[in-house]
């Protein structure tokens, strides 16, 4: 079965960027590529049940076992060792990208306290969208109840445009809540 969004993508909002941007044709507008879910968990990586306990987590948000990410070097200030945990990583594609995002949008982004909307600013050069997320509990998906401490997680969504103001049209054709400018 096809996700609700993905759906949509195809049926109304290419037609609809191809002539909002000008595009000769639909498949020149920006599409989404993949979205990377990453947890740092610091010193708490070194704890094998801390680090269970996010796994299941965050395998439960994105329905797809997270990868655990290693340091890369040694830093005496921050306490890490080369090769040590640091921390996990999903990176979805398909149909679970699409599921992802239909949540995050309408079920999650939602329960945040005092939600105002999603920056602008978080947009590089070649178009990614990147965010954070201070409570990884605002996902219905967690048992709130086993939560030994609420963590944040970092999201990238990963588009193939041209330029920064495709991939905003993108994400606002996917109802993305951003910040109207005027809004305080």
């Amino acid at each position: 079965m096809t996700p609700r969004l993905k759906e949509l993508y195809y049926r109304e909002i290419q037609t609809q960027l191809k002539d909002k941007l000008g595009f000769k044709n639909t498949y020149m507008g920006p599409k989404l590529q993949k979205v990377v879910i990453n947890m740092g968990l610091g010193l708490d990586a070194a704890d094998s049940k801390i680090m269970k306990s996010t796994e299941e987590d965050l395998g439960k948000i994105t329905g797809q076992k997270p990868v655990i990410t290693k340091f890369k070097k040694s830093v005496a200030n921050f306490k890490t060792r080369k090769g040590s945990n640091a921390g996990l990583k999903v990176t979805l594609r398909g149909n679970k990208m699409y599921e992802f995002i239909d949540r995050l949008v309408n079920i999650a982004l939602p329960r945040i306290k005092d939600f105002r909307g999603l920056s602008s600013k978080g947009f590089d050069k070649f178009g990614n969208y990147t965010f954070g997320i201070k409570e990884h509990i605002i996902f219905p998906e967690v048992n709130f109840d086993r939560i030994d401490k609420i963590r944040g997680l970092d999201i990238v969504v990963v588009i193939s445009a041209l330029n920064k103001e495709h991939s905003f049209a993108l994400l606002e054709k996917l109802n993305f809540p951003f910040i109207k400018k005027g809004d305080n």
